[in-house]
């Protein structure tokens, strides 16, 4: 890899999304209204079908070369030349960056297609499809390039797209508070984040090599071990850092919860956010710099303890949601747990095969909820569906096949990427085996609330109003074609990816070149295959119950619901009510800094300027009086020491972002502990 081959075509992968955004974003209205929708779906579909194809051809480029020789360059220009620092606008495919290209134009691509059926009646068609280019292009740009400075480029404008089609549907209050959380939960996160690249470029440039190019900062990562910041190991915090934006983009502990209320967008951008791009980016970025991770053992830590805290958090509070997609929207955020508890025990390659697999899977039960919504004219609660699988057949057997991989059930991509997870949580050097304990608990947490929804959807008897059953239907092929590509792909993308135990992975073998030689277990594979036979039975333990209570109806619900006198019950319906503890001391504390800094400014500083030219208008009329020069010699002297004392607070002004960033939060943590003293 010291010697890539020099391309002239990855820069098309990303831009030609970017074309199509702009072409709809500058014309679709006028286009829209005298051409047709269907222009405005074959300039957003095509770029991303384009780039699937180049990314394909990409693929195939690195797989005709030796392992050692796959990477790939495409040199744009020359961007940034300050000091010490140059950075180019360079992508770059290796083997990592080959996976998530495949995925994002991929998925996304049928998810473009998807929404020309979903979205057709929409009065903004051709808003929704520049946003979601310009999404396409965002992650595209996230995943291949070949610095931090242009991957935080990406990072950001995942974001902001996020924010645009969350709040897409803008004149419901609701929506755009939504899109607004979305945004300011992640600029929290994208702080660390820029933090993190700070002081790695730093770091090194300490040393005289300063670089934000990955290949340099690998090259360069061992001068980094001996750092201490703080008294804390440069790399060490460096690392944590950029954990802390993966927390927000990734929607883990404590960053989670914009994820649940981005479920306020279309559907079919629930789907692109949860499977294809914005919420891989924080494992993306974590195995993208595995070389500092695995040289932070206490970050690991960090990253597992985070990641199966999250995996089992979410997966309570997905038991008792009754909206379809919310109990999807948890589902996601526990996955995202699994993959970092892989990243956590060091296993990158386990972490991106579960985001690979998790892409079709997720995807799929996204969009067939998509279609059950279209199908009930918009209704997203459970509780008045049911006895669907006769009217959209479908929908039903695509939904059932994306449920029993999620499930983790044999022989489906869910069992296989989840089953390396829990393999490498138990046997590698990082894991233990209290962290297998935990993952297999949340698998069977998984399998008992999907098929909960899969039961409550599917099957009995219709609970929706006479006027909804009436006009119930199966969706238009637009929408039936991509849940059937995404069904397969939950089951045969599993199988790139065995286990050691049947022979070892195809998929480990391509991701080699990036991450080394896979390690060496700590156990048997007799003991791998027993801990195979338990997890599935827990998973089937769960299906089993969900089947009791909701198929047949042989055990209530409610004997469920009252356990320790409904404690857990409200506790997993309300959401730990981790909403409310944020909404109390981070928005309300915001709030009180508010009405504290305007009563100061209504007050006091209205008091002082008032004062101010009150005295100065009487000395000015006593002046012309008397014509006295003391009181001119007086007016001079207050002249000269309010431009002293103007000056010296001039110097407060440093113009250092993180200076003021710093007295921001010291005020509102002051202006929370005066709100519990004194006004709570």
């Amino acid at each position: 890899m010291d010697h890539p081959i020099q391309t002239d075509f990855l820069r098309w992968i990303v831009l030609l999304p970017l074309l199509g955004a702009a072409v709809n974003g500058l014309l679709g209205a006028i286009l829209q209204k005298r051409v047709g929708k269907w222009m405005i779906s074959l300039f957003a579909c095509a770029p991303v079908l384009i780039s699937f194809l180049l990314s394909l051809q990409a693929f195939l480029h690195l797989l005709a070369l030796k392992p050692e020789e796959r990477f790939l360059i495409d040199r744009v220009y020359s961007w940034l030349s300050l000091g010490t620092l140059q950075v180019d606008v360079t992508f770059w495919v290796d083997p990592l960056s080959a996976v998530m290209i495949l995925v994002v134009t991929g998925v996304g691509g049928l998810i473009h297609i998807y929404s020309t059926g979903y979205m057709h009646e929409d009065k903004s068609y051709w808003r929704y499809f520049t946003f979601l280019n310009l999404f396409t292009f965002a992650m595209l740009l996230l995943v291949t390039a070949d610095n931090l400075l242009l991957m935080f480029i990406g990072w950001e404008g995942v974001g902001f797209c996020s924010y645009a089609l969350i709040g897409f549907w803008y004149h419901d209050h609701v929506n755009t508070r939504a899109g607004n959380k979305a945004f300011i939960v992640n600029r929290v996160g994208d702080f660390g984040f820029i933090l993190g690249i700070f002081l790695i470029f730093w770091s090194l440039d300490q040393q005289g090599h300063g670089t934000v190019a990955f290949r340099e900062i690998e090259k360069f990562a061992s001068l980094m071990k001996g750092q201490e910041l703080w008294g804390v190991g440069v790399v060490t915090l460096a690392t944590l850092f950029l954990f802390v934006g993966a927390t927000g983009k990734s929607a883990q502990i404590p960053l989670y919860v914009w994820l649940p209320d981005a479920m306020q967008g279309p559907t079919p951008v629930s789907a692109l956010i949860h499977a294809a791009t914005m919420v891989t980016a924080g494992v993306y970025m974590v195995a993208r710099l595995h070389f500092l991770y695995s040289a932070a053992p206490d970050t690991l830590a960090v990253i597992a303890a985070v990641g199966i805290t999250t995996a089992l958090f979410s997966a309570t509070i997905a038991l008792t949601q009754t909206d379809i997609k919310r109990v999807l929207a948890y589902s996601t955020v526990s996955q995202l747990g699994y993959m970092f508890v892989a990243a956590g025990v060091a296993a990158y390659g386990a972490a991106v095969f579960h985001l690979m697999t998790h892409a079709f899977f997720k995807a799929c039960l996204f969009l067939g909820s998509g279609s059950v919504i279209h199908a009930m004219g918009g209704e997203q609660d459970m509780r008045k569906m049911g006895g669907l699988r006769r009217s959209m057949p479908y929908t039903f057997w695509t939904f059932a096949i994306a449920v029993l991989a999620i499930a983790g059930t044999p022989l489906s991509a869910g069992f296989f990427s989840k089953d390396e997870i829990l393999w490498q949580s138990f046997s590698s050097p990082h894991g233990s085996p209290m962290l297998w304990v935990l993952g297999v608990t949340g698998a069977g947490l998984t399998a008992f609330y999907m098929f909960r929804q899969f039961f409550l959807v599917f099957f009995g008897e219709c609970r929706a109003d006479s006027h909804t059953k009436a006009h119930i239907h199966e969706s238009p092929k637009a929408m039936t074609l991509p849940l059937v590509l995404l069904a397969i792909g939950s089951i045969a993308a599993g199988w790139i990816g065995l286990p050691a135990i049947f022979g070892g992975s195809r998929f480990a073998e391509w991701l080699e070149p990036v991450f080394g030689a896979h390690h060496e277990a700590h156990a048997s594979a007799s003991l791998e295959g027993i801990l195979m036979v338990i997890s599935v039975a827990v998973a089937a333990s769960g299906f089993c119950l969900a089947y009791l209570i909701y198929f047949k109806g042989r055990v209530a619900a409610e004997r469920f619901s009252s356990l320790a006198g409904g404690l857990f019950y409200r506790l997993f319906n309300n959401k730990y009510y981790v909403d409310e503890i944020y909404q109390f001391v981070f928005v309300g504390g915001t709030l009180l800094l508010a009405r504290i800094g305007a009563w100061i400014d209504r007050y006091i500083i209205d008091f002082i300027v008032d004062g101010s030219a009150k005295t100065t208008a009487f000395i000015s009329w006593f002046n012309g009086l008397f014509d006295n020069h003391v009181v001119d010699w007086l007016v001079n002297k207050i002249a000269d020491s309010t431009f002293e004392a103007g000056d010296k607070f001039r110097k407060i002004q440093t113009g250092n972002i993180n200076s003021y960033l710093y007295v921001i939060l010291g005020a509102v943590v002051l202006a929370v502990i005066i709100k519990l003293r004194y006004w709570s």
